[in-house]
């Protein structure tokens, strides 16, 4: 694996996996899925200040770059590219909109969240000009959006990898106190057993560490509330156990 900090340096038709590093298990799935679409894998790790909301909150961003450097060099990682700010942002870039999805549910939450993250992945697709891109299905409306604005560059989608009892792997975990780390099973086991809305917010109610901030069923297209008709229906949670924020997402399918 060669290590470079200038996207000069990158291979061209790569499948590339851009990331914020603190790299775990998760990560290592969406990289070896990478070597299924070219020989030459690309993984970025830049923590993107445009996606958080205050400043403690970047601080607070776990970093691990000894740890992301073993386990991309495990996983099948061709080029591990570590960007400079000045290289992401150069003076006068553009901002990127996220449009009426992405001012609801993480949006509504978390305000210029997506503006950020599309800002930064434009900003990268256009500085690797990737064949594919993969993203996990764990941050969906996150996935959704960045499709909106993918052009020619494939898209593919990665299952959410979970702990033994199925919390979704996050960098964010490690943040979770034991107690805490117990609790937030309860989000895995509302999305497995919920038949409707009003039983998802049921059984995340009966864990009083987990405060919700949403629990809906939704049209996965246009997240709009789902309906008796709606196709295509997922189940989104987002919420905080220990000042930590979790979110998780599920296909619905017919629970009926």
């Amino acid at each position: 694996m060669k290590v470079v900090t200038n996207a000069r340096e990158l291979p061209s038709a790569c499948a590339f996996v851009p990331t914020m590093g603190a790299l775990h298990a998760g990560h290592a799935s969406l990289f070896t899925l990478a070597k299924n679409y070219s020989e030459s894998v690309v993984a970025s790790i830049f923590v993107n200040p445009l996606q958080f909301e205050n400043k403690e909150d970047l601080a607070k961003y776990p970093r691990t770059p000894d740890i992301d450097i073993e386990i991309a060099a495990a996983s099948g990682v061709t080029h591990l590219w570590l960007p400079l700010h000045d290289e992401i942002y150069p003076e006068g870039f553009t901002k990127q909109s996220a449009g009426p999805i992405g001012d609801i549910y993480e949006g509504k939450s978390r305000p210029g969240h997506f503006d950020g993250v599309l800002t930064v992945v434009r900003r990268l697709f256009d500085l690797v000009n990737p064949k594919v891109a993969i993203f996990g299905e764990k941050d969906f409306q996150q996935l959704q959006l960045i499709k909106t604005i993918a052009g020619d560059i494939e898209i593919i989608t990665a299952p959410t990898i979970r702990e033994s009892d199925g919390l979704a792997l996050s960098s964010r975990n490690v943040r979770l106190a034991p107690e805490g780390r117990t609790a937030a099973g309860v989000i895995y086991r509302a999305l497995v057993q919920a038949k409707n809305e009003e039983e998802l917010r049921a059984i995340l109610a009966t864990e009083s560490a987990l405060t919700i901030d949403y629990a809906d069923f939704i049209d996965e297209k246009t997240f709009a509330h789902a309906q008796s008709d709606t196709q295509q229906v997922r189940a989104i949670i987002a919420g905080w156990i220990n000042g930590v924020r979790l979110i998780d997402n599920m296909a619905m399918g017919n629970r009926a």
